[in-house]
Protein backbone atom coordinates (compact mmCIF):
# COMPACT_ATOMS: atom_id res chain seq x y z
CA UNK A 1 0.00 0.00 0.00
CA UNK A 2 1.03 3.47 -0.66
CA UNK A 3 1.66 6.34 1.78
CA UNK A 4 -1.02 7.96 0.19
CA UNK A 5 -3.31 4.86 0.70
CA UNK A 6 -2.08 4.15 4.49
CA UNK A 7 -2.60 8.13 5.43
CA UNK A 8 -6.05 8.52 3.77
CA UNK A 9 -6.92 5.56 5.22
CA UNK A 10 -5.51 6.33 8.78
CA UNK A 11 -7.48 9.56 8.52
CA UNK A 12 -10.66 7.79 7.26
CA UNK A 13 -10.40 5.61 10.74
CA UNK A 14 -9.65 8.51 12.91
CA UNK A 15 -12.80 10.97 11.84
CA UNK A 16 -14.92 7.36 12.16
CA UNK A 17 -13.48 6.92 15.37
CA UNK A 18 -14.04 10.20 16.41
CA UNK A 19 -17.52 10.28 14.96
CA UNK A 20 -18.50 7.76 17.38
CA UNK A 21 -16.94 8.93 20.37
CA UNK A 22 -18.85 12.15 20.13
CA UNK A 23 -21.65 10.39 20.44
CA UNK A 24 -21.30 8.85 23.07
CA UNK A 25 -19.75 11.57 25.27
CA UNK A 26 -22.36 14.12 23.67
CA UNK A 27 -24.51 14.33 26.90
CA UNK A 28 -21.38 13.40 29.41
CA UNK A 29 -20.84 16.66 31.00
CA UNK A 30 -16.82 17.19 31.06
CA UNK A 31 -13.97 18.50 28.87
CA UNK A 32 -11.98 17.24 25.95
CA UNK A 33 -8.53 16.87 26.39
CA UNK A 34 -6.54 16.47 22.40
CA UNK A 35 -3.33 14.97 22.97
CA UNK A 36 -1.04 15.87 19.79
CA UNK A 37 -1.92 19.21 18.34
CA UNK A 38 -0.27 18.18 14.66
CA UNK A 39 -1.63 20.23 12.16
CA UNK A 40 -5.02 21.27 13.81
CA UNK A 41 -7.59 19.22 11.75
CA UNK A 42 -8.50 16.86 14.54
CA UNK A 43 -8.62 20.05 17.13
CA UNK A 44 -10.55 21.98 14.67
CA UNK A 45 -12.92 19.08 13.97
CA UNK A 46 -13.95 18.25 17.57
CA UNK A 47 -14.56 22.04 18.26
CA UNK A 48 -17.23 21.79 15.29
CA UNK A 49 -18.95 18.68 16.48
CA UNK A 50 -18.76 19.09 20.01
CA UNK A 51 -19.65 23.16 20.26
CA UNK A 52 -19.33 24.98 23.47
CA UNK A 53 -16.82 22.33 25.01
CA UNK A 54 -13.70 22.91 26.48
CA UNK A 55 -11.00 21.41 24.73
CA UNK A 56 -7.36 21.53 25.91
CA UNK A 57 -4.78 20.41 23.84
CA UNK A 58 -1.09 19.43 24.73
CA UNK A 59 1.60 19.74 22.53
CA UNK A 60 5.65 19.93 22.36
CA UNK A 61 5.78 22.66 19.92
CA UNK A 62 3.28 24.32 17.82
CA UNK A 63 3.44 24.06 14.36
CA UNK A 64 -0.75 23.88 12.83
CA UNK A 65 -2.32 26.05 10.98
CA UNK A 66 -2.86 29.62 13.11
CA UNK A 67 -6.43 29.57 12.61
CA UNK A 68 -6.30 25.60 14.47
CA UNK A 69 -4.43 26.73 17.53
CA UNK A 70 -5.95 27.03 20.96
CA UNK A 71 -5.83 29.98 23.35
CA UNK A 72 -3.55 30.32 25.76
CA UNK A 73 -5.51 28.80 28.70
CA UNK A 74 -6.41 26.11 26.16
CA UNK A 75 -2.94 24.77 25.38
CA UNK A 76 -0.76 23.14 27.53
CA UNK A 77 2.95 23.36 26.17
CA UNK A 78 5.44 21.01 26.80
CA UNK A 79 6.70 17.24 27.27
CA UNK A 80 3.79 14.95 27.97
CA UNK A 81 5.76 13.39 31.16
CA UNK A 82 5.70 17.22 32.38
CA UNK A 83 2.41 18.49 31.34
CA UNK A 84 0.30 15.16 31.57
CA UNK A 85 0.59 14.98 35.59
CA UNK A 86 -0.03 18.41 36.11
CA UNK A 87 -3.42 18.11 34.06
CA UNK A 88 -4.01 15.12 36.10
CA UNK A 89 -4.12 17.46 38.96
CA UNK A 90 -5.89 20.19 37.84
CA UNK A 91 -9.05 17.76 35.53
CA UNK A 92 -9.00 14.60 38.48
CA UNK A 93 -11.50 12.40 36.90
CA UNK A 94 -13.51 14.75 34.23
CA UNK A 95 -12.44 14.36 31.39
CA UNK A 96 -15.35 13.25 28.90
CA UNK A 97 -13.20 12.50 25.99
CA UNK A 98 -9.37 12.35 25.14
CA UNK A 99 -8.07 11.95 21.65
CA UNK A 100 -4.78 10.99 21.71
CA UNK A 101 -2.83 11.23 18.09
CA UNK A 102 0.61 11.09 19.13
CA UNK A 103 2.53 8.14 17.19
CA UNK A 104 5.86 9.03 15.58
CA UNK A 105 6.27 5.46 13.48
CA UNK A 106 8.70 4.57 15.88
CA UNK A 107 7.22 1.64 17.50
CA UNK A 108 10.01 1.77 20.35
CA UNK A 109 8.90 5.30 20.98
CA UNK A 110 5.45 5.05 20.39
CA UNK A 111 5.35 1.98 22.63
CA UNK A 112 6.88 3.96 26.02
CA UNK A 113 4.54 6.73 25.27
CA UNK A 114 1.44 4.39 25.18
CA UNK A 115 2.37 3.08 28.21
CA UNK A 116 3.46 6.83 30.29
CA UNK A 117 -0.66 8.07 29.05
CA UNK A 118 -2.26 4.51 29.72
CA UNK A 119 -0.94 5.00 33.47
CA UNK A 120 -2.51 8.76 33.59
CA UNK A 121 -5.59 8.50 31.81
CA UNK A 122 -6.99 6.31 34.75
CA UNK A 123 -6.91 9.30 36.77
CA UNK A 124 -8.59 11.54 34.12
CA UNK A 125 -11.39 9.67 32.65
CA UNK A 126 -15.22 10.11 34.52
CA UNK A 127 -17.07 7.17 34.34
CA UNK A 128 -18.36 6.21 31.00
CA UNK A 129 -15.45 8.71 29.53
CA UNK A 130 -14.22 7.64 26.16
CA UNK A 131 -10.55 7.68 25.00
CA UNK A 132 -9.89 7.59 20.99
CA UNK A 133 -5.79 6.89 20.18
CA UNK A 134 -3.54 6.13 17.37
CA UNK A 135 -1.87 3.88 20.29
CA UNK A 136 -2.79 0.75 22.43
CA UNK A 137 -3.45 2.53 26.02
CA UNK A 138 -5.72 0.04 27.38
CA UNK A 139 -5.52 -0.47 30.81
CA UNK A 140 -7.35 -1.81 33.77
CA UNK A 141 -10.02 1.23 34.50
CA UNK A 142 -11.14 1.46 30.82
CA UNK A 143 -13.23 -1.77 28.20
CA UNK A 144 -12.33 -1.94 24.56
CA UNK A 145 -15.22 -0.31 22.54
CA UNK A 146 -16.13 -1.95 19.14
CA UNK A 147 -14.66 0.15 16.49
CA UNK A 148 -16.51 1.38 13.77
CA UNK A 149 -17.10 -1.35 10.93
CA UNK A 150 -14.77 0.26 7.96
CA UNK A 151 -11.77 0.49 10.94
CA UNK A 152 -9.60 -2.35 10.81
CA UNK A 153 -8.31 -3.42 14.09
CA UNK A 154 -5.07 -2.05 15.14
CA UNK A 155 -5.67 0.68 12.85
CA UNK A 156 -6.78 2.51 15.72
CA UNK A 157 -8.86 2.20 19.53
CA UNK A 158 -11.37 3.27 21.05
CA UNK A 159 -11.92 2.62 24.94
CA UNK A 160 -14.28 4.10 27.32
CA UNK A 161 -14.15 4.32 31.48
CA UNK A 162 -15.34 2.01 33.46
Amino acid sequence: MSRLDSVIRRLQAQRACLDRAVDLVRDLPGPVLEFGLGNGRTFDYLREVLPGREIFVFERQVAAHPDCVPDAAHLLLGDFHQTLPAAVARFGPSVALVHSDVGTGDAAADGRIAAFLATQLPRLLRPGGVVVSDQDVAHDGVEALPLPDDVKPGRYFMYRAR
